[in-house]
């Protein structure tokens, strides 16, 4: 009877170190990376396409229903670059920005992308990454925030921009504020243009609850909400 529980005990321990080691080997690489830093390195974003800027110009709509259907991980990357990457080793970045002071940050709310968990995560153009913030889907809360724009939850993924205003102001004065709204509408354009290159569709979303939006994606006070960009597959 021993050699039978022994026998039994020792089955039982290999099955559950295959088990393991299974488990490990279906985690990707950004999954392994994400839960043991909470940043994601994104996928090195295009420089070329077979659509010109005029096809681009051409096609570009607002767009608020899209597909059931994830993202890709590069997908996102190539739109976050679009908006604002970096494209040269001073830090100039993809849109336009008084005094290249860049008061803008993006939030990425996360619902349906192939190999990132839903949540809420801040872009980093620095390093092309994205840096967790909160955890689950939050895509209805924002919904309810946009004032029930059902766009905002059907979205994979929905883009929130916000502004330090004050990175500008500091040099511009008052007239800073203005110079933050022209580059807002610089950066969502880069995504509407990105967008059609990647035949997704997006909408620029500008009537929310912004304490309410600050809230959900947990802003820093010094942020301003400004807009609201949901992406998915047409």
């Amino acid at each position: 009877m021993k050699k039978i529980h022994i026998g039994m005990l020792s089955c039982i321990i290999v099955t559950c170190v295959v088990i393991g080691i299974f488990a490990v080997m279906r985690k990707s690489p950004i999954q392994e990376e994400l839960s043991s830093t909470g940043r994601i390195t994104l996928p090195q974003p295009a420089y070329d396409s077979t659509t010109s800027i005029e096809k681009a110009l051409l096609g570009r709509r607002s767009a608020r229903d899209y597909k059931d259907e994830p993202l890709t991980l590069a997908e996102v990357s190539q739109i976050l670059w679009a908006a604002q990457g970096i494209t040269d080793e001073r830090g100039f970045r993809t849109s336009p920005s008084a005094g290249a002071l860049y008061p803008l940050e993006l939030y990425v709310v996360i619902g349906n992308v192939e190999g990132i968990s839903e949540g809420i995560y801040r872009y980093n153009p620095e390093k092309h990454e994205l840096i967790k913030i909160v955890d689950g889907d939050k895509r209805v809360e924002l919904c309810a925030a946009a004032l029930g724009q059902s766009c905002v939850k059907e979205g994979a993924m929905t883009i929130v921009f916000s502004a330090v205003y004050e990175r500008t102001t500091r040099k511009y004065g008052e007239r800073g504020i203005r110079y933050v709204h022209m580059e807002a509408g610089h950066a969502a354009q880069n995504v509407y243009l990105q967008a059609v290159s990647l035949n997704l569709g997006t909408t620029v979303i500008g009537a929310f609850n912004d304490e309410e939006v600050k809230k959900i994606v947990k802003m820093a006070d010094e942020e301003h909400p400004l807009y609201i960009m949901p992406v998915g597959k047409k």
